[in-house]
């Protein structure tokens, strides 16, 4: 069953987990923010161009006013192979929007896709094979459009694009996941499967083909599946997924796409909502996410840690308490570094050496919503730190895209 929380990131609708019953008494709409410079910028005494920051280059800030967007939500990337050219893929409201970043400083918004539907706070994007699938929380046939990226290699400037293809076995999506090594995508709190993992080849991009769903644990508000690599022998060779499943972890193996199995369950202290968690390089340790334990508990910004080296018995190890009260989004980890969205803090760079212990340390940030580091739910909803050039992508919910650069 869904869960039913106070007004925060779900602004249009009174569920985090992607429910599409309509709140009887919608919040009034949030104050304009305050305007800032949209760079470039160095980050010179603690500012770039009026946002707070430490060791982070504004290179260029894109409003929701040039995207013709009321709300910012989910984004990721995408490097063209052939040319090397990197995109950032931004979900918009009311659309997803295309913008190549191979001069930082100058981006180009090639074009958007429209929502299938209507308006929704949640979209979420993830790339295959050239190819972005896009799904969106909203009542409705919205389903999973699928669009070719290469269309992108036009010279042409905010195109109004039309999707490829349109996966329709679900309507609303709150989230997915796609292993790149199988070829298979699991859609994640859809009105179907109960809620779970809804699992989908999509080897053949353009044409994809139900396998089966996953709903043994209940509603599934994000995960990652990955072809396992990790320290457990028993499970050498198989696919699993570790699913943020708001009140647990659990972890899945769907090696058998006719018989998806459920490997483990945990909680942590001070569990509020769990929303998104990451494995590191190794894929011993899961780091993951609290939607709601900095407001629920009134902690500082908290980073959960698990070792996952044995699937069967996934062992809690601590919570890492961060340096502001702003509550954490989404994160993940490239080497020895940690991305994280944390809403009114901005981006978030922590530095580790060994998590088997805290050894977290925040090493650099840019703060996307200046206006406070407290428990709201405006500023930034995610992060893309996956690009080889080092440019760094965040999607903020009230100011757009914001390109980034170490310094």
């Amino acid at each position: 069953m869904r869960k039913f929380f106070p007004m925060s990131a779900c602004i249009l609708v009174a569920s985090c987990g992607g429910a599409s019953t309509v709140s009887p008494t919608p919040p009034p709409p949030p104050p304009p923010v305050a305007v800032f410079g949209t760079g470039p910028a160095d980050c010179v005494g603690g500012l770039a161009d009026g946002y707070a920051c430490n060791g982070i280059t504004l290179e260029k800030n894109i409003t929701l006013a040039t995207f013709g967007a009321g709300y910012g939500n989910d984004i990721w990337g995408w490097t063209d192979p052939d040319t090397g050219i990197e995109y950032a893929l931004m979900g918009l409201n009311n659309a997803t929007a295309f913008v190549r970043i191979d001069n930082p400083k100058v981006p180009v918004l090639i074009g958007k896709l429209p929502t299938q539907t209507i308006a929704s706070t949640w979209r979420d994007i993830k790339v295959y094979k050239n190819y972005a699938f896009i799904t969106a929380d909203v009542s409705g046939p919205h389903g999973m459009q699928i669009f070719d990226l290469t269309r992108l290699r036009t010279n042409n400037t905010n195109v109004t694009f039309t999707a490829d293809a349109l996966y329709s076995n679900f309507e609303n999506a709150h989230n997915i996941a796609i292993d790149e090594t199988s070829g298979y995508a699991y859609i994640v709190g859809t009105n179907t499967c109960g809620g779970g993992l809804h699992i989908v080849d999509i080897s053949d991009p353009l044409n994809p083909v139900f396998q089966s769903c996953h709903a043994a644990d209940g509603d599934t508000h994000d995960a990652q599946c990955v072809s396992y690599i990790g320290p457990d022998p028993d499970y050498a060779g198989s696919e699993i997924c570790f699913d943020s499943n708001e009140d647990s972890i659990a972890i899945v193996d769907v090696s058998d796409k006719a018989a998806p199995a459920s490997i483990a369950s945990q909680v942590y202290p001070d569990l509020g909502f769990t929303h998104q968690a990451w494995l590191d390089d190794t894929q011993k340790f899961l780091v993951v996410n609290d939607e709601f334990d900095e407001r629920n508990f009134r902690v500082r910004t908290s980073t959960i840690v698990f070792d996952v080296s044995d699937l069967d018995a996934p062992t809690y190890l601590y919570t890492h308490k961060g340096t502001t009260n702003s509550i954490d989004h989404n994160l993940y980890i490239v080497d020895n570094k940690m991305y994280q969205a944390n809403y009114s803090s901005g981006l978030r760079i922590l530095d580790f050496t060994d998590l088997a212990t805290d050894t977290l340390t925040e090493t650099a940030f840019f703060d996307t919503y200046p206006e406070n580091n407290e428990t709201g739910f405006d500023g930034a909803w995610s992060v893309y730190p996956f690009f080889t050039s080092g440019t760094i992508i965040v999607s903020d919910t009230r100011r757009g895209l914001f390109i980034l650069a170490p310094q």
